[in-house]
């Protein structure tokens, strides 16, 4: 993802290009949560990270030891949409729980299931598994809305279809909440293919888009998004609850019109 913003803007004319802002954190604000881990357990915790001072936290994120790198690195990121973050049991200590984010019997939901409903909401707009699985919630409804706004965006000229996508993402971090359900952070990717209705139209790349697309008129064009979401799970059968993701575009690609590929 973060190598994306830099091809996007490494595509853009010098003039077009906005300085760069490095993110940062107030560390005295931030709230991590440290899970207390068995000898040869993944090394990760998460953090509630607030840019400004004495502000509630706006993003959650996880950082992840990588012994092949021999470093810690952030591997996830999500912007919040609410503020009031669930209630993450501690104990004694301090310490966090982490709990298994896959195959877990004592969740309503494990990771999979959270990331199937993910793109349920992209792909159908939740009429399967999302709404199976969510409650709605500011970030559903987002992602609901992107479908909706996708299905009529070109009228009778073209059409925007979403689906789910490989995922070199797999890995899934969970920690135990006071209500005895869990506090999930997750990946997923997919796409976005926009397309003519028939010849004789194209779909001219926004300036955006020109790192992967170079202003070439396209007769259809497929993105691909690789998406950072967290859930809270109840322990009983009861709807989760999405409580934010972030998305960056990781590619775009497709055939030029006609007249631009017989110049190529």
């Amino acid at each position: 993802m973060s190598v994306s913003d830099y091809t996007e803007t490494e595509g853009l004319p010098a003039k077009d290009r906005e300085p760069y802002e490095r993110w940062s954190y107030d560390l005295a604000s931030a709230k991590l949560y440290i899970p207390r881990l068995a000898d040869g357990q993944d090394r990760w915790f998460a953090a509630a990270l607030s840019s400004e001072k004495d502000k509630a936290p706006s993003r959650l994120a996880v950082f992840a030891e990588q012994p092949q790198h021999k470093r810690w690195e952030m591997v996830s990121v999500v912007d919040l949409d609410s503020q009031k973050l669930p209630d993450v049991a501690l104990d004694r200590e301090g310490y966090a729980t982490a709990v298994a984010a896959n195959d877990n019997k004592h969740l309503a939901s494990d990771a999979d299931l959270l990331r199937t409903a993910v793109l349920d909401n992209f792909t159908t707009g939740g009429t399967n598994t999302g709404s199976k699985v969510f409650a709605p919630t500011k970030a559903s409804k987002r992602q609901v809305k992107v479908h909706s706004d996708a299905a009529t965006r070109f009228g009778d000229q073209g059409t925007s279809v979403f689906d789910g996508a490989d995922n070199r993402f797999t890995d899934a971090y969970a920690l135990k909440t006071a209500d005895g359900g869990a506090l999930v952070l997750f990946s997923h990717t997919h796409t976005q293919t926009d397309a003519v209705a028939h010849s004789g139209l194209q779909i001219n790349p926004g300036k955006e888009d020109r790192a992967w697309l170079h202003d070439v008129p396209r007769m259809s064009i497929q993105y691909t998004f690789v998406c950072n979401d967290a859930a809270t799970v109840p322990a009983k059968a009861e709807p989760s609850r999405l409580i934010g993701y972030t998305c960056a575009r990781t590619d775009a690609s497709g055939p030029p019109v006609p007249s631009w590929s017989h110049r190529a």
